[in-house]
């Protein structure tokens, strides 16, 4: 079903919360959580993607402008909130796309119900548990400077925003925010859910995990375990990117996506 989104950032309540989200473009629905650092609207990758779709970009419960309550503090409730605004907008046969946190976000809500989603692409997802006890699967982002983290997050350093001193007073406050939300949701346990990978079974729709080649954060061979747990999901890398493909090669990502879905569209006709 084809549908129109209104461009330009709106603010709407889902469940008493004020939400702040950016739409734009027009024909299937597209929800792209993003990760944990927020989101630019001005990313190229938005604008490629809009280019076929009406795409939905919200910032989560406690990143950008929107807010908090006092009682949402783990995925889970991100995943359930999502779901209501899903209900909310009325958005059906959607493509779900989340990168790293938003990954995450977006697993936890395919495992509780697929009714309103086509697709669901996991970029850089956080979300499961593969190594023991004594590893983390994910580098510890809070337990590293700025330099170091950027340094391991970008494979291209142009990338990187430069020193905290050359920020703005606004980029400051934002990404203060946005790391502190972080720590609420994903500090424990370390950027998963113990129960998740349990659950991976119950999404019925088709799965694209997509990871950055030269991912430093967390490598392909966990988004590859990642994509064994789903039933029929694919696994695809991107060349000269990091942990953020969507920053880093915004065409490919866009292009990447796009292949799965028509792929996908014709193995559902083949059937």
């Amino acid at each position: 079903m084809a549908q129109t989104a209104a461009t330009g950032e709106h603010s709407l309540n889902i469940q008493g919360i004020r939400t702040y989200h950016c739409t734009r473009g027009a024909g299937k629905p597209l929800l792209f959580l993003h990760p944990g650092i927020g989101i630019d609207l001005a990313a190229p990758a938005l604008d490629l993607l809009s280019e076929r779709v009406a795409l939905h970009v919200p910032s989560h419960p406690g990143y950008g402008k929107s807010e908090l309550p006092k009682w949402m503090s783990t995925v889970d409730d991100l995943a359930y909130f999502y779901l209501d605004y899903l209900d909310a907008l009325d958005l059906r046969d959607v493509i779900l796309v989340g990168a790293s946190l938003g990954g995450w976000i977006a697993a936890e809500i395919a495992v509780k119900s697929t009714e309103r989603i086509s697709h669901l692409v996991l970029a850089g997802a956080g979300g499961i548990k593969i190594s023991d006890r004594e590893h983390r699967d994910f580098v510890d982002v809070f337990n590293v400077s700025h330099a170091e983290l950027e340094a391991l997050t970008y494979h291209n350093q142009k990338f990187a925003s430069g020193a905290l001193t050359s920020q703005s007073e606004q980029a400051l406050a934002t990404m203060f925010r946005n790391r502190e939300s972080t720590g609420l949701f994903a500090w424990s346990p370390y950027m998963h859910n113990p129960a998740l990978r349990r659950r991976l079974h119950r999404i019925k729709v088709p799965t694209l995990l997509l990871w950055g080649a030269n991912d430093r954060i967390v490598s392909p061979d966990y988004g590859r375990a990642y994509a064994s747990d789903i039933p029929g999901a694919t696994f695809a890398t991107i060349a000269d990117s990091g942990h953020y493909p969507h920053i880093e090669q915004p065409a490919a990502f866009a292009q990447q996506i796009f292949a799965f879905v028509d792929s996908a569209k014709r193995l559902k006709k083949e059937v």
